[in-house]
């Protein structure tokens, strides 16, 4: 026993691959001991033939109407710099490049809040990806500094005198310049009594850990305006992620020859205009289905007793076991609607909505648990699937290859274009592109767990029934605006503190999205 509890510590140090996250075509051989076969073969079978209605198609691809709101975190023209900065605030970012954007948002409030000048936010290397990109390399520091030149100061590096604060020195011992306890959300009100005096004291505050380091709620309206500010306008991709997104957008909405997805076995071959429903229109699936995500929701996705066992390993491995969902069947998970949508379910649910098989559909993923055996039944619902890989040359990506961060910045800029957004899962890029798309009022699903999850279960149920079932689920849940409620993310809910409401008459008013808001 003690033998085998070693093995199970020391197999991700001698053996990574099998525990590292797997990309679209990669599969380990932990998680490919037994092929997934399709877990509703019956609704699959009517699905892969599906007819859907001309009607149903045009208002699908309709793009929402005016709820009656609009954006808010313009420039009023008048500046309000303060006319002496406090000193230097610093902050170290950890987590993805939505965590991080949202951090970045954040500490733009904070220096805000305390009349400081911000230095540069430093982006550390995420543990799982490990990509050291820094703020330079994903957003346009030039822009960013120009848009926000009438709210704070804001400063590429420190300068000379105080060149030694780094993420280095505070590595190294305990630094009086350092924040470390700031706590989760806090109040504008504790960065003033706790933050201030050191600045006051050294002239530079150091903030880290700082994600999540700023409440939601009792902020005054000029500091949430300034976080929408920033969000929505002040963080511009750098060029060359703009040219690979806008590549890729263009190729979607006017593919070469309407070449069919190359590489598969489905309908190899050309199509006309004619055979394809939304010409010209694309919609993104980010399909967040990853092993972390798989192994941590302790449902079972139909690998059989290997998955399970590998599934379990890695829990063990990485949380010790100590993971809530494990003492919960898979029947009362899937109820609660707490198990991620495996690909075939996300294709199942786009096919029930009315996305025919002639979608371009364009795959937002970093990496697929399963590989190409798991992802396999989604191509098949929809032959036009793309990634970047599938529609962009390996010269084209060769400056995000093996960047995490910015192949997460590709797909964010090309999500912002598409006609429809969907994620599969919540999750921090779900959150981010939810919340901007809902700033922008452009058609954005979300999927409703607990009923799909229920639907799922039902193994009698048949193709019309699931169908009417998915619809009436999700239509409320196409991208009309859900006012933000205590302690929610203003990123995820930019209404009201993004938007204001200007024409009480147009579709919804404010009682009715109360309503819509407190369902939802």
């Amino acid at each position: 026993m003690a033998f085998a509890g070693l093995f199970v510590i020391l197999l991700p140090i001698f053996v990574p691959n099998l525990f590292e996250p797997l990309g679209r075509a990669s599969p380990t051989m932990l998680s490919e001991w037994n092929a997934p076969k399709p877990r509703h073969s019956s609704l699959l079978k009517i699905a892969l033939h599906r007819q859907i209605p001309t009607e149903q198609q045009s208002e699908l691809w309709s793009p929402l109407v005016s709820q009656g709101w609009r954006p808010c975190a313009e420039s009023t023209g008048t500046s309000s710099l303060p006319k002496k900065s406090r000193g230097y605030v610093q902050v170290f970012l950890d987590g993805g490049l939505n965590q991080q954007r949202m951090g970045i948002c954040d500490a733009v409030a904070v220096a805000k809040i305390l009349n400081a000048t911000l230095v540069l936010p430093h982006l550390e290397v995420n543990p799982v990806w490990r990509d050291s990109s820094s703020f330079a390399d994903i957003f346009d520091v030039d822009h960013f500094i120009s848009s926000l030149r009438d709210e704070i100061s804001i400063v590429k590096e420190l300068p000379s005198e105080y060149s030694w604060s780094s993420r280095e020195y505070y590595a190294t011992g305990i630094r009086d310049t350092r924040i470390k306890t700031a706590p989760v959300h806090a109040s504008a009100n504790w960065y003033l009594e706790n933050v201030l005096p050191i600045l006051q004291s050294y002239g530079i505050a150091a903030i880290a850990p700082f994600s999540h380091r700023l409440a939601f709620d009792n902020l005054p309206t000029n500091i949430q305006h300034l976080r929408c500010k920033v969000n929505f306008q002040a963080l511009v991709f750098v060029p060359h992620i703009r040219k690979l997104g806008e590549t890729i957008v263009h190729r979607l909405r006017h593919p070469p020859g309407k070449l069919q997805a190359s590489g598969t076995e489905f309908h190899k071959g050309r199509i006309g205009d004619s055979e394809v429903t939304g010409a010209g229109k694309f919609t993104v699936l980010h399909l967040r289905f990853d092993k972390d995500m798989a192994a941590h929701s302790a449902c079972d996705f139909g690998g059989g007793k290997a998955e399970k066992l590998a599934l379990a390993k890695y829990r063990q491995v990485i949380w010790q076991g100590r993971v809530l969902n494990s003492q919960f069947t898979d029947e009362e998970l899937r109820n609660q609607g707490r198990c991620p949508l495996t690909p075939e379910e996300i294709g199942l649910l786009l096919a029930a909505l009315g996305f025919n098989n002639g979608t371009r559909l364009y795959l937002a993923s970093h990496k697929v648990y399963g590989g190409e055996a798991r992802i396999s039944t989604l191509q098949k619902l929809f032959p036009l699937m793309e990634d970047k890989k599938s529609i962009a040359s390996a010269e084209e990506l060769a400056k995000i290859e093996g960047k995490a961060s910015l192949s997460a910045a590709v797909d964010y800029y090309v999500s912002m274009q598409s006609d429809i957004f969907i994620s599969a899962s919540p999750g921090n890029m779900h959150n981010a592109l939810v919340g901007h798309r809902a700033y922008l009022n452009l058609k954005t699903i979300r999927p409703n767990m607990t009923l799909l999850g229920k639907l799922f279960l039902n193994k009698s149920m048949g193709w019309t029934e699931f169908q009417h079932a998915v619809r009436n689920g999700h239509k409320n849940r196409l991208g009309h605006i859900r006012l933000r409620k205590s302690k929610q993310s203003i990123y995820t809910y930019p209404a009201p503190d993004c938007c204001i409401f200007f024409e009480p008459h147009i579709e919804f008013t404010i009682s009715q999205l109360m309503v819509s808001s407190s369902k939802n």
